[in-house]
């Protein structure tokens, strides 16, 4: 899918564009846009929406041929809602639909003629990377591995903005942005939507070597042996059941200066759980290869922080493995000492992500990292907690804390994926106390997910840390299964905000 940009005098360049569909908005109380009105030559625009054939409410479309007014084959009518208070929710909605029905449309080539500056607290840019990440969303398809592949509908292959000649530099830069965006949330997609039997840990692991390659970035593949030798018997004990061999991956992007402490992301990579030992129910249990969504998360952000050539300093990890049952499989009650040297005491084994992520927190000491940010889909206590709108972060309280999780809330909001800060307090400790090791892996039933996060917190001490739980974020359900490509738009944003924070002169 090709993007451009348009540049036209938004009182007279419509009706002169040859286009094979110009999408302008119509609003509720029969009131249409600048660009409509353009295209309105003999009222075919005014007399539908007074027929009722458009309402104008946000996301309703009519498709119109041969306007006398436009030298478009198609004008797409686009309800915005209430011309005075189009909400962020009503535009976005409206740019799905365009997307949608583009989709599926004939014709080669469309322009969106929006008011992409309506929504206030919104500008120009967002409007153009929200309709290019919309339009992504409604091309994705993942038939990889079907025999008999449907034919997706051809669509409109190339899509202009018409913008104003003094914004065209900011859309452009938003467009370049939002597709390494999409592009870093289809790889995400597409590691999730594999089955356990081909995203393995040794496929993760050269999916890094793939993108290290690509975009000359350094990467390091840690076997059983070497975390043998550092010490990492919590991540090992998870590994215990499967014969799929463990990868603990390391990929580095330098894209800032040489001295910059970086930015560490950890993503959980358990490429299925079946709950060891503690076996999960049946229902459902397929879509356990989504438990290595914060490995796929953080591998689609480094995708797409390279691509875009941050300049930032972003190293990433994931532990990953299989969490199987058998003979010689992890057993609850069994104490594991952590490369942090302190020992835990496992009275679930279907609590394995936490102890696959203590050690990679332990190994991102060494780094001495600006922040880290562990990702994973850690605990469905947080979506009995939050559902499937917001991820779950959780961060300590204090001065580094509260400006890191504030980053992270912010750009959240930002990119249209949001999280909700959790508590994090020394009272919940008290639920992982062992009467035989340092800690024992789960706290009872009562807030689940903070008593989680509780136990990944006790790994942190040495740096600023945040951890998203994404268990109700990472992938859908039902007839929509599938998933999300969350949270790259949060991560990539932050990151991005970050980097421009620490470019800015100096006085």
């Amino acid at each position: 899918m090709d993007f451009s940009i348009k540049p036209l005098d938004a009182k007279s360049g419509f009706a002169s564009l040859k286009t094979g569909c110009i999408a302008v908005a119509v609003f509720e109380n029969k009131i249409i846009s600048s660009a409509a009105r353009a295209l309105d030559g003999k009222g075919e625009i005014s007399a539908a929406l007074k027929s009722g054939d458009i309402t104008g409410k946000a996301g309703s479309t009519l498709l119109l041929r041969n306007l006398s007014g436009a030298n478009a084959e198609r004008v797409l009518l686009v309800g915005l809602g209430k011309e005075d208070g189009v909400t962020e929710k009503d535009f976005l909605s409206s740019l799905q639909a365009v997307a949608r029905t583009f989709s599926a449309l004939g014709a080669g080539d469309a322009t969106l003629a929006l008011p992409f500056d309506v929504v206030k607290t919104r500008d120009t840019a967002w409007a153009v990377r929200s309709y290019v990440l919309a339009a992504r969303e409604a091309a994705y398809r993942f038939d990889t591995l079907k025999s008999k592949k449907e034919p997706a509908p051809a669509g409109v292959g190339k899509v202009a903005f018409a913008v104003p000649a003094a914004q065209a530099d900011a859309a452009k830069a938003a467009i370049a942005q939002a597709t390494a965006v999409a592009n870093g949330m289809d790889l995400t997609k597409d590691l999730g939507n594999l089955p356990a039997n081909v995203c393995t840990p040794t496929y993760l692991a050269n999916t890094a070597k793939k993108i290290a390659k690509e975009f000359k970035l350094e990467v390091e593949i840690l076997d059983r042996k070497q975390l043998e030798a550092l010490k990492m018997g919590s991540f090992l004990s998870v590994t215990n059941g499967s014969v799929q061999p463990p990868k603990f991956i390391v990929l580095k992007h330098k894209g800032g200066k040489s001295k910059d402490a970086p930015i560490v992301l950890v993503g959980k990579g358990i490429t299925f759980d079946s709950g060891g030992i503690s076996l999960k129910p049946g229902a459902a249990m397929d879509e356990m290869k989504y438990d290595m969504g914060g490995a796929a998360s953080v591998l689609g952000t480094m995708r797409t922080i390279a691509e875009m050539k941050l300049k930032l300093n972003v190293f990433m990890l994931i532990p990953s493995c299989e969490n199987l049952p058998s003979g010689s499989a992890t057993k609850p009650g069994d104490i594991v000492t952590s490369m942090s040297g302190q020992t835990i005491e496992i009275l679930n084994t279907d609590a394995e992500g936490r102890l696959v992520l203590c050690d990679a927190l332990t190994y991102a000491e060494r780094f001495k990292p600006a922040a880290v940010i562990d990702v994973a889909t850690l605990t469905g206590a947080c979506i009995t907690a939050l559902g499937h709108h917001n991820s779950g972060l959780f961060t300590r309280s204090d001065d580094a804390h509260d400006a890191l999780a504030n980053e992270l809330l912010a750009a959240g909001k930002q990119a249209g994926d949001t999280a909700w800060r959790m508590p994090i307090e020394d009272s919940y400790q008290e639920q992982l106390k062992s009467n035989f090791a340092d800690m024992a892996n789960i706290g009872g039933p009562p807030a689940g997910a903070v008593t989680a996060a509780c136990f990944l917190e006790r790994y942190t001490k040495k740096y600023t840390w945040a951890h998203l739980d994404i268990a109700g974020t990472a992938w859908k359900s039902g007839a929509a299964k599938g998933s999300t490509g969350r949270p790259v738009p949060l991560l990539t944003t932050f990151l991005i905000n970050r980097a421009q924070s620490d470019n800015k002169p100096t006085r």
